[in-house]
């Protein structure tokens, strides 16, 4: 029986180009999203842009642009990206969209009605880089960590505020549930964050000061703090309080909900997010994925070092599968994970050059020679696949240990030399070889689409393909 599913990533925000921590969240997602589709699930995969902030407004204005010209540019090529990805979106949600106004506005509405917003003059330290208020307990010798180049802006107004104090005993409740927060040491840390108490937050802006953000309903003087507005979208994509909400009831009240995100996201998304649908009185997020950051050397990304990991590079030298295969197979689940172009390379070479192209095509030559074929098609169990426990790591794995048995049973079996002495041992040998490769060939469907289809289509016409799955590559080339 098909069930409905719904998985949406994080929203970059539109300040800057792709980079290889997007590509992992994004990969992964969809790896999610194709793989409960091929189990049959009612599936709905949102992603999209981020598009109001302070800092939105900076860039625009540097490059001479208006902020909606250049939101409408950066989205664009934000969506070739995914094309490259090969990411199997539904919704590609930008907050700048008119329904995501009118739902942004409608869930403001709603926590107001509900008693969790109200107005009081406030002062502040503010991180532009971060689009988030600062405590002193997250400063490094007065500044913020990640953006240490940046001054923090000293806020001194008169804004909205959302009672997130009040959700303290229902977020440490919601944490209880099985699975609400992977992995369990992610869980351990947000409950840690919340068990200290929650704090009140402000969520406008004077607009004469910021005007590029979604009006606060009922107050032309201010505009909805960013991330406010952002979270929104994971319902704003699914009509939620529109006339139409039926794919809202449909992929958010009677579906399985789950969000990915990067460990920097945690709090945004298993807290803050959470307060708010608890605040509209809206069914909190089932499960929220936690990653973990990419390292180049051992050493965290930098320019100035020149280490930094360009995704582009890879895609456009070892094509999208090898950095699907990449991605899922060698980056931590959840952990940081590290990146060099020489791991890489290895990796492409040994396992999907050497490794599934070689024995592909290995299988086949001997099927096409013997006269020996696939009878139907194989039933596959995928169901019982570790991506339902989202380890991607011990998926491809288990997969490739598959792969490795196979080319035991050929060096152990030899059925190119059991031909000449025995043709029906030798077609047997093959013909469950043929029945592994197509348990492979679907096990892989969801991680590396291109090469299924290529691997589909060669044991469909039982011929080797055409070219290689995977081309030889010098490193460096």
């Amino acid at each position: 029986m098909s069930k409905n599913f719904y998985i949406t990533t994080t929203l970059p925000y539109a300040n800057g180009t792709p980079h290889v921590g997007h590509t992992m969240e994004f990969i992964r997602a969809d790896i999610i999203a194709r793989y409960k589709r091929q189990l049959g699930d009612k599936v709905l995969f949102n992603t999209g842009m981020d598009e109001h902030g302070q800092k939105i407004a900076e860039k625009a204005e540097e490059l001479g642009k208006s902020p909606q010209e250049y939101v409408d540019q950066i989205a664009n090529e934000w969506k070739d990206f995914c094309k490259r990805i090969n990411m199997s979106y539904d919704s590609f949600s930008r907050t700048t969209s008119s329904q995501h106004k009118k739902v942004a506005a409608k869930l403001w509405e709603k926590c107001l009605e509900n008693g969790y917003i109200y107005k009081k003059d406030y002062q502040s330290k503010y991180c532009v880089g971060c689009e988030l208020e600062k405590q002193d307990s997250d400063l490094q010798d007065g500044v913020c960590p990640d953006h240490p180049n940046r001054a923090l802006e000293l806020i001194d107004e008169e804004n909205y505020f959302f009672a997130f104090s009040r959700f303290q005993k229902e977020l440490l409740a919601l944490y209880e549930k099985e699975n609400h927060v992977v992995p369990e040491f992610r869980l351990n840390e947000i409950k840690g964050f919340v068990d200290a108490g929650l704090h009140d937050f402000s969520i406008s802006r004077l607009k004469e000061k910021m005007p590029w953000g979604v009006p606060v309903p009922g107050d032309d003087e201010h505009v909805m703090y960013v991330w406010f507005d952002a979270l929104a979208n994971y319902i704003s994509c699914l009509g939620w309080g529109t006339h139409d909400d039926t794919l809202f009831k449909s992929y958010w009240d009677d579906a399985t909900t789950v969000q990915f995100c990067g460990k920097d996201n945690l709090r945004q998304q298993s807290a803050i997010w959470q307060g708010m649908l608890l605040a509209a009185g809206i069914k909190t997020t089932d499960t929220i994925f936690v990653e973990g950051h990419i390292t180049s050397g051992g050493v965290k990304m930098s320019k100035s070092i020149g280490n930094v990991v360009d995704p582009s590079l890879y895609l456009d030298t070892y094509g999208t599968d090898a950095v699907r295969y990449y991605i899922a197979r060698h980056l931590h689940n959840v952990q940081d994970a590290d990146w060099t172009k020489e791991s890489f390379h290895e990796a492409y070479m040994a396992n999907l050059v050497n490794g599934i192209g070689n024995l592909t095509n290995r299988i086949l030559q001997m099927a096409s020679s013997y006269g020996v074929s696939l009878e139907g098609e194989p039933h596959i169990h995928l169901e019982q696949n570790l991506l339902e426990s989202y380890d991607f790591n011990g998926e491809m794995n288990a997969i490739f240990k598959i792969i490795g048995e196979m080319d035991q049973f050929i060096t152990d079996e030899a059925p190119f030399k059991k031909v000449k002495t025995d043709p029906d041992a030798a077609a047997e040998d093959v013909r469950y070889l043929l029945e592994k490769l197509w348990e492979v060939t679907m096990r892989i469907a969801p991680i590396m689409p291109e090469t299924y289809g290529k691997m589909r289509v060669a044991l469909e016409e039982n011929k080797k393909p055409e070219t290689p799955l995977f081309p030889r590559i010098e490193l460096g080339a």
